[in-house]
């Protein structure tokens, strides 16, 4: 029997509790279809900093360099600066396992109200392609004159030809596995540099692949449209910073950021592959057994098809949508009452 070794990265806050139930689903799924799992645990985490003055050990990119896929749930602790969480642990894993997509696929479910009055069930079914090593994450800068009136602060952005090349490539074949078409995000017009860079290599690259349809919005246009008109998107391809934006601000539009999930894949399959829901720890939730699992248990969904099963994956989606829309039970962010061990047990029940 095929088995597969996960790192697990419960992190903070709510981390810890929507990741035992993914578990759940993963060993329900991959005994019916045949498949195993062998989970290593590790505390790194904002407490962690605290206690030992880093996320992780000096060697923790070496700890998991021989998993198969790594499953976070997710970091962030009052007191510690969301910086110092993000270059101490998730950057550092996304860089050095070449991790240069982030994929989130964006869904209103039946059974889910949007917030938004034209994102109809059914309809809104997308994905955001993020460049997710380079561009306005970049390390390039620096602080200068600290405490001083003339004090200022220096970020580079930083595309590479290879950088935006291979993620548009990833952003056409998904579209031509979808049978749809790619908008790229740009800002063109007011970024005078790196944004008409990024909108050469769209063209260059469109061109590579005639049998894709494509467009290109500004960021600001875009993100209007998003709420205006959610369903005429099928893939959108953005750089680090609007990717960032652009899929947080899909995934409330499908109803709750509590769904949401997220795959950082090295499409290569040359390092580990890292799948974390979109949400934060939610401090002001934690510990009271109401987290919404669903965001960890759709990144579990998504890791699987990674892995190579993807009937496996369709079905927890399907388990997902079965929940939303022939069921009442909700967690609070849902606009319900069920703890995340009901909602988790009935999930269960349907897969």
């Amino acid at each position: 029997m095929t088995n597969h070794r996960i790192a697990l990265i419960p992190g903070d806050g709510i981390g810890a509790e929507v990741l035992p139930p993914a578990q759940q689903v993963l060993d329900a799924v991959g005994g019916r279809r045949g498949f195993g799992f062998t989970y290593t645990a590790y505390d790194w985490s904002c407490e962690r900093y605290v206690r030992e003055g880093a996320m992780m050990p000096e060697d923790g990119i070496d700890q998991l360099r021989d998993k198969d896929a790594i499953l976070l749930g997710a970091v962030g602790y009052p007191g510690v600066p969301d910086h110092v969480s993000l270059w101490g642990l998730l950057i550092p894993i996304r860089r050095s396992f070449r991790q240069y997509v982030n994929l989130r696929p964006i869904r209103v479910f039946d059974g889910i109200d949007s917030p938004v009055r034209g994102a109809v069930p059914g309809e809104v079914d997308f994905v955001v392609v993020r460049e997710n090593v380079e561009g306005e994450y970049s390390e390039i800068g620096g602080r200068l004159n600290r405490g001083f009136p003339e004090e200022m602060a220096v970020q580079e952005a930083v595309f590479t030809r290879a950088g935006v090349t291979r993620v548009l490539d990833y952003a056409f074949g998904v579209a031509a596995r979808r049978g749809g078409k790619v908008t790229s995000a740009t800002k063109s017009n007011g970024i005078v540099h790196t944004m008409p860079f990024w909108d050469e290599l769209v063209a260059e690259r469109a061109a590579a692949h005639p049998d894709v349809a494509w467009d290109q919005e500004h960021i600001d246009a875009l993100a209007a449209k998003f709420v205006l008109d959610p369903a005429r998107f099928d893939v959108v391809v953005g750089s680090n910073l609007f990717g960032d934006i652009l899929s947080d601000l899909a995934a409330a539009v499908a109803g709750s950021i509590g769904i949401a999930p997220a795959a950082n894949l090295n499409p290569e399959r040359e390092f580990p592959s890292m799948f974390e829901p979109v949400h934060g720890s939610a401090p002001d939730i934690a510990g009271r057994g109401i987290a919404n699992p669903l965001g960890a248990i759709w990144s579990a969904a998504m890791m699987l098809d990674h892995l190579g099963h993807p009937e496996a994956g369709k079905d927890v989606t399907d388990a997902i949508a079965a929940l939303l829309a022939k069921t009442d039970v909700r967690t609070p962010d849902l606009g319900g009452t069920a703890g995340t061990a009901e909602f988790t047990d009935k999930l269960l029940e349907l897969l």
